[in-house]
């Protein structure tokens, strides 16, 4: 990650959000924003990575979030705060966040998940996880949108729920990166998604993670 923003209200929690990003990125180059209004602004430069806050001065980060994902689709953006709640984390994952990470978290713990961003793992705080987890069990069944995917697209979910991006699930199947793309939409529209940390979870639930099948 060599182009970091972060986007933080408290001036101590953006220091200290700063050198977690170094830690997990040495040399990555920090762009710092305090406000909303500050965050949509520094949009004109381009980033590999975001990391922001819900409760911003001037309105709420989510607004950058949805921006960055619109202006640059490449930029992973990570929601940093302290609200754990559904609502927060049901927000921040339909406006495509990449990852969800509560401040309270051990130092090290933070870093490893920044990390393993590179690695195409989502940035998850494990209680985050284990709540989308439980809602996936007590609603997951009576809907089961996945056995509307297609053979093909179940195929896609695993390998993108691996963390492959599009050019690799391409390779992988002897696909073009555009039908890839397509189906992806068509799997975010059947699941009733908007993010890989989200198709993530549908793979794991649905057990996905083994080797992609020869086309046939």
């Amino acid at each position: 990650m060599n182009a970091v923003l972060i986007v933080e209200d408290v001036a101590e929690t953006r220091r200290w959000l700063g050198e977690l990003v170094l830690q997990a990125f040495p040399g990555a180059r920090l762009t710092e924003a305090a406000t909303q209004r500050a965050g949509l602004a520094a949009l004109r430069d381009s980033f590999d990575l975001a990391l922001i806050d819900l409760g911003l001065p001037d309105g709420t980060g989510l607004e950058v979030l949805r921006a960055l994902r619109a202006q640059q689709a490449g930029a992973l953006c990570v929601v940093t705060t302290v609200m754990g709640d559904d609502a927060s984390i049901v927000a921040a994952l339909s406006s495509g966040a990449d990852g969800y990470l509560l401040k309270e978290q051990p130092v090290e713990v933070l870093v490893r998940q920044l990390r393993q961003l590179s690695l195409g793992v989502p940035a998850l705080s494990p209680a985050v996880a284990r709540r989308i987890m439980d809602h996936f069990r007590l609603t997951g069944p009576a809907a089961a949108p996945e056995a509307e995917l297609t053979a093909r697209e179940t195929e896609v979910l695993g390998l993108i729920g691996r963390g492959m991006r599009n050019s690799e699930v391409a390779q992988a199947l002897t696909l073009a990166e555009s039908t890839v793309a397509g189906y992806i939409k068509s799997i975010y529209r059947k699941l009733g998604i908007s993010s890989r940390a989200e198709a993530s979870w549908h793979a794991t639930r649905m057990g996905l993670g083994t080797r992609p099948k020869a086309d046939g």
